[in-house]
């Protein structure tokens, strides 16, 4: 595990910040526990980020809310796997910290709080709850209150702000004045899901002012690194992206041995052996 020291945590969160005034377009892939964030660090990434689609799914349950309202994951139930993909690897850690965990912005600055707590280096707020918007004057103040509590830290936590209208089908254009305001109100990073043409995207670049997020793997997207690195994207993330594909290979895999009898996934794992030196060489870090 890593040296939970506040130093430690502090070096982190400067490389990440590092990392989006590069502008070099980095890639963040998304882990849903401490092997599949280990697995990413090993593999060379830069930074990491957490997605609560996936820890919701390996705890079995769904994404977002339940019919009956409100999150099907508590907030202390995603710090609990936040705090474990955090202790796991020795790079920069991105939370996927949902709406905040509450309405008021004095719940957002609480969630940030625990955040900082955790050891991540930054995270995402976005701006709706049970299928709608927020009122873009409440959203307003909900970054700004993250943006204080991160101010009070004394940290160089990456505050993220997630605007969900082109998901909901609101014209581009209410989305980019919303990642405006969300930028004046302390952002430092814009994120938009959903925009997959490539023209559209540069677009956000080019009307954003500040470092933009895109997340690529949702349906049918074709979006590649490169062609994102070229419109000036400076991060790039996956979301649920790689654990709805791991919980695909597991239903397919299931499939095979039931109708067929055979185990031809099994030609795809990873040695036991390299499992166990790869997670032995990260205890007592």
């Amino acid at each position: 595990m890593h040296d939970s020291d506040p130093a430690s945590a502090a070096r982190r969160a400067a490389v990440f910040r590092d990392l989006h005034a590069a502008g070099a377009g980095f890639v963040m892939p998304n882990a849903w526990d401490a092997g599949s964030a280990i697995l990413l660090a090993e593999v060379g990434f830069s930074a990491i980020a957490t997605t609560s689609a996936g820890i919701a799914f390996s705890l079995g349950q769904p994404d977002h809310s339940i019919p009956q309202g409100g999150s099907a994951v508590s907030r202390e139930e995603m710090f609990d796997r936040i705090r474990q993909i955090a202790d796991a690897v020795d790079i920069p850690v991105n939370g996927d910290l949902e709406g905040g965990y509450g309405d008021e912005p004095a719940e957002v600055a609480r969630t940030i709080d625990l955040a900082i707590d955790a050891g991540l280096a930054g995270g995402n707020i976005e701006d709706f709850a049970e299928g709608v918007l927020y009122p873009e004057e409440l959203a307003v103040e909900r970054i700004a209150a993250a943006r204080e509590a991160i101010d009070n830290s004394g940290t160089d936590f990456v505050l993220t702000a997630r605007t969900d209208g082109h998901l909901l089908r609101t014209p581009l254009a209410d989305s980019i004045r919303r990642a405006n305001r969300y930028r004046q109100a302390g952002a430092d990073c814009l994120y938009v899901p959903g925009v997959n043409d490539l023209d559209e995207i540069a677009t956000l670049v080019r009307e954003i002012d500040g470092p933009l997020n895109v997340v690529i793997g949702l349906g049918s997207s074709s979006l590649t690194v490169p062609a994102l690195r070229q419109a000036g994207v400076a991060r790039i993330s996956l979301g649920g992206s790689i654990a709805r594909a791991a919980l695909g290979f597991i239903r397919d895999s299931a499939r095979e041995l039931l109708e067929y009898g055979t185990i031809g996934f099994a030609k795809d794992q990873i040695p036991q052996g390299e499992l166990n030196q790869l997670f032995a060489s990260r205890r007592g870090r």
